[in-house]
């Protein structure tokens, strides 16, 4: 049976072009990059092409590039290595109450470990504005964390012009972001935008899992959350993962033009919406102005577990929400102040640059079967 896979913010299929570059640095160029070598040498040189490619689609220079083994641990060596290094200055952070688990989960313990934690709330739509970010800042905030994409509703929040506000309000916080959810389908500017920090990840753009990365201004500080060797700056510690992050930058090579994602994005975007609107047994939870690539929606009185189950029987597969959360009610959408019934029936559509308009459409022709029979055995 023919799949219609609609969860490419949980992960995407491996492109040829990032699998053949992968299966070359395992068999071929297998060489350890910091071998003094030929063969070492050659993995060196991979290596740093793979950085050049990632480091051209974060819109930043390749020394500033850190390659990590994915989103979380970029996440986590940007907020804990950035508190670190500033501790001196400040104990006040500033994030928001929608963020992937790795930001929010290290904001938690970062505020056990006694730093001050803002965390600002989007409004009902899903808004966050330059104005909340830069009233939450004062003279002690040592690191301001907003997500760019978010990864549950789609709510694209204006990273370009917080930066500037931010820096206004606070001049000694490193600002960071997590564009794991952006990267690929949007063009990011990492260096123009005036970032401290950006987190983006292979597996999101059609790479292999187990690689990511985190940009690094130029001369700004972290301090590393691992010891053992001096790779990546220090920072990253440990034999590369060299065909995974060779893959990456295969797979960031082949990202078609943004153009192009754009209309495809919004033409599949509005054939779904099309599909929901009029009928009272769909809500949809994402802001209008969501990017067009993630839809989340909600079948009140058929819980997500339940209607997955339907889906994937069917051959269709979407998400409950982020894959981190692994089931459990979405944080997100509490903090948006959704009703119980609505979070606990939400779904999280997700396209890609292969997503096709017959997608969609057995994605709505199931989702019409759900609500005639699921919702009436419940009753």
């Amino acid at each position: 049976m023919k799949i219609a896979y609609l969860d490419n913010s949980a992960t995407t299929a491996v492109c040829p072009q990032a699998a053949e570059k992968a299966m070359e640095m395992m068999t071929a160029c297998f060489g350890n990059p910091s071998s003094l070598h030929s063969l070492g040498a050659a993995a060196e040189r991979e290596l740093s092409d793979a950085r050049r490619k990632v480091a051209r689609l974060a819109g930043c220079r390749p020394d500033e590039l850190v390659f990590t083994s994915g989103g979380t641990e970029a996440n986590n060596l940007a907020l804990f290595g950035a508190a670190e290094a500033k501790k001196r200055t400040g104990r006040h952070i500033v994030t928001t109450a929608v963020e992937h688990a790795s930001v929010s989960a290290s904001c938690d313990e970062l505020e056990r470990q006694g730093w001050e934690v803002t965390r600002l709330t989007p409004d009902p739509d899903g808004a966050l504005t330059v104005e909340q970010i830069a009233g939450a800042c004062r003279p002690d905030t040592v690191l301001v964390s907003i997500i760019m994409v978010n990864n549950e509703t789609g709510a694209r929040f204006p990273i370009e012009r917080m930066v500037p506000a931010a820096r206004r309000a606070a001049p000694s916080a490193l600002i960071h972001t997590d564009a794991v959810q952006a990267a690929g389908k949007l063009p990011l500017h990492a260096g123009r935008w005036g970032l401290d920090l950006m987190t983006v990840s292979s597996h999101k753009i059609h790479g292999p899992k187990g690689s990511g990365a985190l940009y690094i201004r130029k001369g700004v500080r972290l301090l590393p959350r691992l010891f053992g060797g001096s790779q990546e700056n220090g920072l990253r510690p440990g034999t590369e993962a060299v065909p995974l992050h060779c893959a990456f930058g295969a797979a960031a090579d082949a990202v078609p033009p943004f153009g192009e994602q754009d209309a495809l994005f919004s033409a599949l975007n509005q054939r779904l919406t099309d599909g929901l609107n009029g009928r009272d047994d769909f809500v949809i939870n994402s802001p209008a102005d969501a990017v067009p690539y993630i839809l989340n929606l909600s079948v009140p009185g058929i819980r997500s577990e339940t209607m997955m189950h339907f889906l994937a029987e069917r051959g269709v597969y979407v998400s409950s929400g982020s894959a981190c959360s692994k089931g459990k009610k979405s944080p997100v959408l509490t903090a948006l102040g959704f009703s119980p019934q609505r979070i606990d029936s939400a779904l999280r559509v997700s396209f890609t640059h292969t997503t096709t308009p017959e997608e969609v459409d057995r994605l709505l022709d199931a989702l019409y079967d759900a609500a005639s029979t699921l919702i009436r055995r419940t009753r």
